[in-house]
C-alpha cells in the first residue's frame, strides 16, 4: 500500500477506476463495419451535453477544426474539456462556452501568436471550474487509461503550485522510499482526432508528431476521426505498419479535406496566420466578436462554407505552397 505524503486540492473530473472503465469497453462494438458519416452526424450521435471532451493534435498542428465548429454550432453545453496542448481548438470551444469544467495544462495561449482575449475573459468569468496539470501530466493520464490502469507515476509537478491545484497525489515508492507523483487515469467520453488518411472502417494514418494521440485514441470511450482523405482498405492492408489508430477504437469517420485549417497539417499545408490574427483581433471587442462568429461559424452550414469564406481553394493552395517551401528549405539546410 502506498503512503500518501501530499496531495493536490483540485477537483477530479473523471473517475479513475479502471474496472468501471473496463465495463464500458467490454460492451463497445469493435466489429469491422463502415463508419463514414458527416461531421454534423458524428457530433449529433457521439457528443452529448455533460460529456468529457478531448481534442487531438498539438497546438495548431493537426487539429479537428470542423468538429470544434460543429460542437459550437450545435450548442453543446456543460462539457468538461481536456486542455492538453490546446490552442485554436480551445479558442473555438471557449467562444461557444460549451464547457464549464476544464483540466488545465495549456489553454488560452496561441503560442507565439499571443493570448486569446475571449478565452481569457471566459476563464476569468467564474463560469469554469478548473483543475491544473502539466502537458506531460495529462499525457500520463491518457497513457494510464490506454494501459487499463488507474494511475501512472512520474516526477513531474512535485514541489510546484501546479501540484497544489491539481488532483494528483505524491506517494512513497514501496521499493525505494523515494517520492513520486501519481497521475489518475483519464477516459474521455468522446474525443476527436484529425489524421492524414483513413479507410471507411477507421484504420487511420498520421504523419509528423503524434504527441499523446495514440494514447488518447485508446483511452477514449467514443472516438471521432476526421481525415484529409479516405483511402481504400487495400491501401491499409498493403502497408499495415503505417496504421497509427486501428479501426476497433473508432466510432465515426468524417472525410474533411483541409480539416485542420486555420491550423497546419504536416506535409500538407501551413497554418493561416492571417486568419488566426483576424480571430484574435475580433475577440478584443465582444460585440465585434459576436458578429465575427455569426459570419464565420453560425451562419455557415458546414466547414466547406467556412473554407469558402476564408479564401477557398485559392487560399489553401497558397498555404500548401508555403508548407512545401518550408520543407524544401529545411531539407536543403
Amino acid at each position: 500500500m502506498f503512503e500518501v505524503v501530499a496531495q493536490g486540492n483540485g477537483p477530479l473530473f473523471m473517475d479513475p477506476d479502471a474496472d468501471k472503465a473496463r465495463e464500458f469497453f467490454q460492451k463497445k462494438d469493435r466489429t469491422l463495419r463502415g463508419k463514414v458519416m458527416s461531421v454534423k452526424e458524428a457530433v449529433e450521435k457521439f457528443v452529448h451535453d455533460g460529456d468529457y471532451l478531448a481534442i487531438g493534435g498539438f497546438g495548431a498542428n493537426r487539429i479537428p477544426t470542423a468538429i470544434c465548429h460543429e460542437i459550437v454550432r450545435q450548442k453543446r453545453k456543460n462539457l468538461t474539456f481536456a486542455g492538453h496542448t490546446s490552442t485554436h481548438d480551445f479558442q473555438i470551444l471557449a467562444a461557444g462556452e460549451v464547457f464549464n469544467r476544464c483540466d488545465i495544462a495549456y489553454i488560452i495561449g496561441l503560442e507565439a501568436r499571443g493570448l486569446s482575449p475571449n478565452a481569457r475573459r471566459y476563464m476569468e468569468s467564474g463560469k469554469v471550474e478548473s483543475c491544473e496539470w502539466t502537458n506531460y501530466g495529462m499525457a500520463l493520464r491518457f497513457k494510464a487509461a490506454a494501459m487499463g490502469v488507474s494511475f501512472l507515476p512520474g516526477r513531474n509537478m512535485m514541489g510546484t503550485d501546479t501540484f497544489k491545484y491539481s488532483a494528483a497525489k505524491a506517494v512513497k515508492c514501496p521499493f525505494t522510499g523515494k517520492v513520486f507523483c501519481l497521475y489518475p487515469a483519464l477516459w474521455p467520453d468522446v474525443s476527436a482526432i484529425h489524421v492524414h488518411e483513413s479507410d471507411i472502417f477507421g484504420n487511420s494514418r498520421l504523419r509528423g508528431i503524434s504527441i499523446a494521440d495514440l494514447e488518447l485514441a485508446r483511452a477514449s470511450k467514443r472516438l471521432i476521426i476526421t481525415c484529409e482523405r479516405l483511402v481504400h482498405n487495400d491501401a491499409i492492408r498493403n502497408d499495415p505498419t503505417q496504421t497509427s489508430i486501428p479501426y476497433y477504437l473508432v466510432d465515426a469517420v468524417c472525410e474533411v479535406p483541409y480539416g485542420s485549417f486555420p491550423g497546419n497539417m504536416p506535409y500538407e499545408y501551413f497554418s493561416d496566420e492571417e486568419h488566426l490574427r483576424l480571430w484574435m483581433k475580433s475577440e478584443e471587442d465582444p460585440e465585434k466578436f459576436k458578429k465575427f462568429l455569426d459570419q464565420y461559424l453560425f451562419w455557415t452550414k458546414d466547414f466547406n462554407e467556412y473554407l469558402d469564406l476564408c479564401g477557398g481553394l485559392h487560399r489553401i493552395n497558397e498555404l500548401r505552397a508555403q508548407e512545401h517551401l518550408i520543407q524544401n528549405k529545411t531539407y536543403k539546410e
